[in-house]
């Protein structure tokens, strides 16, 4: 029997030390140092072979042909959008997620419509009764090429892909598969790193994508060593509340393409929606005569949408006021009351303050800054916004409004809904051709012109 030993392993970094550690030397983290059991016989050879699917040589540089990257088209325009046009053929693709938030039923609703393409689904979680069955109730454009298998050691699956000889691979999850070469539990942070090792050396020899779903921890990152995340050639997040039907798919890496994107979706009975007009989602149909409601043009990632901004403010019942922000920096909203209160002269010290973003969004776009001290001071007032007018711009702590990015984006957005006015910082009239536009465009410069233009 082989000798064990005992080494600490972090657990963000992967760094390995003989004794436990308080911080960590190499990332620098607290309390990250978890114990693992490794085996001291020599390293096994590695479950992928390089003669099977070839050896690679060292080219020149001016030797390697330059053209642009083929890619596979999912037939899904959010996803396609994140990952920077398509999946590309070799690359190593990781979708991160919480529990119960939806990333199988993405991944499975996406194979299911590569109806020209052979697909191999590995389960270490689900059976494949239960596979099935969702499949079903998914329902549509089956893919007659798509096989299962419910097999978690890393060696089998290799087994199963040299028999299938798939187009594309997808592992549910990684921390559910082991391999014999490491004597440890699966999931644990010597395993996942091997297994997600292996199957990249396997994914860039036979120039086949693999598609990887892992879970995050409590502080919201992907669960595992940190060098995972370095591994792979792109990291999705897919975020949102459960409670809401909306979810987010984020770009946090992405070799093949923007980082910025975002993809929206909308969680059905039968699978998720794309969503490719958030703003008309986002926006409640009819809330005129309503105070504290304000519509303002925000940009996630390079998408613009108008977002609807909630407030109420009403007198503290205790003696201490309650400050609470959903959707929102509460931080940022704290600094935003205190200019209302210095720079404009509304006492609101001893009144309660709600926000909310609709749609369970999760916002941080400096530019809701006008929106949200609009919908407070509206509130407050208990006077309405006008529903045809929608507004963006930060507010810096002078009081004054701050130029923000992508503006025209931001105009066209709301013109296209149908809004008749829009303010502005006056900052980003530079070069901005506003003739051609059919929305009046409202340049305002200090908050209180901004609260002129709204309240009179």
């Amino acid at each position: 029997m082989a000798k064990l030993k005992t080494v600490y392993v972090c657990t963000q970094c992967g760094a390995e030390s003989p004794k436990w550690l308080g911080k960590c030397p190499s990332c620098g983290e607290w309390n990250s140092y978890v114990e693992e059991v490794v085996s001291a016989k020599p390293a096994a050879p590695s479950p992928v072979s390089a003669s099977e699917y070839g050896r690679s040589k060292p080219l020149r540089l001016n030797e390697i042909p330059v053209s642009q990257e083929e890619r596979i088209d999912l037939h899904d325009a959010e996803l396609n959008r994140v990952l920077g046009g398509g999946l590309v053929p070799g690359s190593m693709v990781l979708i991160g997620g919480e529990p119960g938030i939806g990333k199988s039923t993405l991944v499975l609703q996406t194979v299911l419509r590569l109806t020209d393409r052979k697909v191999l689904y590995v389960s270490g979680e689900e059976s494949a009764r239960q596979l099935k069955m969702r499949a079903d109730r998914l329902g549509k454009n089956v893919n007659p090429e798509c096989f299962i298998v419910c097999e978690t050691s890393l060696e089998e699956i290799f087994v199963h892909i040299r028999n299938v000889n798939p187009d594309l691979v997808i592992i549910d999850s990684i921390q559910t598969i082991s391999t014999n070469l490491v004597e440890s539990s699966p999931g644990s942070i010597v395993q996942v790193r091997e297994c997600a090792a292996a199957i990249l050396k396997f994914a860039k020899e036979s120039h086949t994508p693999v598609l990887l779903i892992g879970h995050i921890n409590k502080e919201g990152s992907i669960a595992g060593p940190k060098v995972l995340e370095h591994i792979v050639d792109a990291v999705l997040q897919f975020e949102g509340d459960r409670h809401y039907m909306y979810r987010i798919l984020r770009s946090i890496k992405n070799r093949f393409g923007s980082t910025a994107e975002l993809g929206i979706y909308e969680m059905l009975q039968n699978g998720l929606r794309e969503v490719s007009n958030p703003s008309e989602l986002l926006l409640t149909q009819d809330h005129e005569g309503l105070s504290g409601v304000a519509i303002s043009a925000a940009i996630e990632g390079v998408r613009p949408f108008l977002i609807e901004v909630q407030s109420l403010v009403s007198t503290a019942a205790y003696g201490t006021p309650q400050r609470s922000a959903t959707g929102f920096d509460l931080r940022r909203m704290n600094m935003l009351l205190a200019v209302l209160e210095k720079r404009v002269g509304f006492k609101l010290a001893q009144k309660d303050v709600f926000l909310n973003i609709a749609g369970g969004l999760k916002v941080n776009d400096p530019a809701m800054d006008l929106g949200v001290i609009s919908a407070i001071l509206s509130s407050n007032m208990d006077m309405a916004i006008d529903k045809s007018i929608a507004m963006t711009g930060e507010v810096g702590l002078s009081g004054e409004i701050r130029p923000v990015t992508r503006i025209e984006q931001r105009v066209l957005e709301a013109a296209k809904l149908g809004f008749t006015r829009i303010l502005i910082p006056a900052g980003n009239l530079k070069g901005f051709d506003t003739k051609r536009l059919k929305i009046e465009i409202i340049p305002v410069k200090k908050v209180e012109e901004a609260f002129r233009q709204l309240f009179g």
